[in-house]
């Protein structure tokens, strides 16, 4: 195995350690101070050159997008589209097809690869019509027991006058109350940017992961430094203060596991990539076969509740 992948195997264990709770007489404390010691020895904390590095991948412009993955992980793919009121917003891709035996919904943001597209596409921000369209897929999935995968790769949802005014907040926040009522497997993967509320309106999940040169967080690096600076250009310096990259991520409880990348990052080679991906959403999806609806949907609303919450 190599000393990349080591690593984040070692942290997904810490990470699931440190949420278990302690019993008398229990050895996990001594089996998690064992991890932690075995990965101080794997590798020091990521710098803050690499931190920035992550951040740099997951904006490649040839990283692969949702429908990149789609073509790779599903098979018999329908989209749909509009979202049976207003329009079809094409910054958020969904439909239904086959993941190995599994029939699933998926879902996810969509960037565009030169600049007509990028421009029908928004750039990956939706309106809300776009989480209205997610929310009639959620629903399908719902309805008819389909497992539900969501792929996060935005900036964040579309900060223009119309979408304000076309109900941008409530959208969000209803896609998020929409995701945690489902009574079927859901898994979030943040394969890009994971940005502020365009990216929680499809990551509130049963199982969170998040690709290696991913970074998840409430806002960019250059917001975070032009509001505490009033200089966008310490970017660098904002990011390695609330380090959103994927390792921290997984120390914090916000993701649930890492997802490896080819090496160099997944723009270098989608198969591989996808491979991977691929390899982590069927783990996950095993992982919920069985659980009673109300059992996931009882278990994810506790999970989100949790995070930020401190004794």
């Amino acid at each position: 195995m190599a000393q990349g992948e080591a690593e984040l195997r070692l942290r997904e264990r810490l990470a699931k350690l440190r949420n278990l709770q302690l019993l008398g007489g229990s050895r996990l404390q001594g089996e998690l101070e064992k991890l932690e010691r075995q990965l101080q020895r794997v590798q020091a904390e990521p710098t803050d050159d690499e931190i920035w590095t992550s951040i740099e991948l997951a904006r490649h412009d040839e990283r692969p997008y949702t429908l990149d993955y789609v073509q790779r992980l599903i098979e018999d793919w329908v989209e749909l589209h509009g979202d049976r009121s207003r329009a079809d917003d094409a910054a958020i891709v969904a439909g239904l097809g086959r993941f190995g035996d599994r029939t699933v919904v998926v879902i996810g943001q969509q960037k565009g690869r030169d600049i007509q597209e990028r421009v029908h596409r928004t750039f990956g921000m939706a309106h809300p019509e776009g989480y209205r369209k997610a929310m009639r897929a959620m629903e399908l999935a719902d309805r008819f027991g389909f497992p539900l995968l969501t792929f996060v790769d935005t900036a964040g949802a579309y900060p223009g006058v119309a979408a304000e005014q076309h109900g941008q907040g409530g959208a969000i926040a209803r896609s998020q109350a929409v995701m945690a009522r489902l009574r079927v497997p859901t898994v979030a993967t943040i394969i890009g940017e994971g940005g502020s509320g365009g990216a929680i309106a499809l990551a509130v999940a049963d199982r969170v992961l998040m690709q290696e040169h991913a970074f998840y967080s409430v806002i960019s690096p250059e917001g975070c430094a032009a509001i505490l600076w009033r200089d966008a250009g310490a970017k660098k310096k904002a990011a390695a203060a609330f380090k959103p990259d994927a390792v921290h991520c997984l120390e914090l409880g916000v993701i649930d596991a890492v997802v490896p990348e080819p090496p160099g990052g997944a723009q270098n080679d989608h198969d591989i990539a996808a491979n991977y991906l691929g390899e982590a959403l069927r783990e996950a999806l095993d992982e919920l076969e069985g659980v009673p609806g109300d059992e996931l949907r009882r278990k994810r609303r506790a999970r989100f509740r949790s995070l930020g919450v401190y004794a």
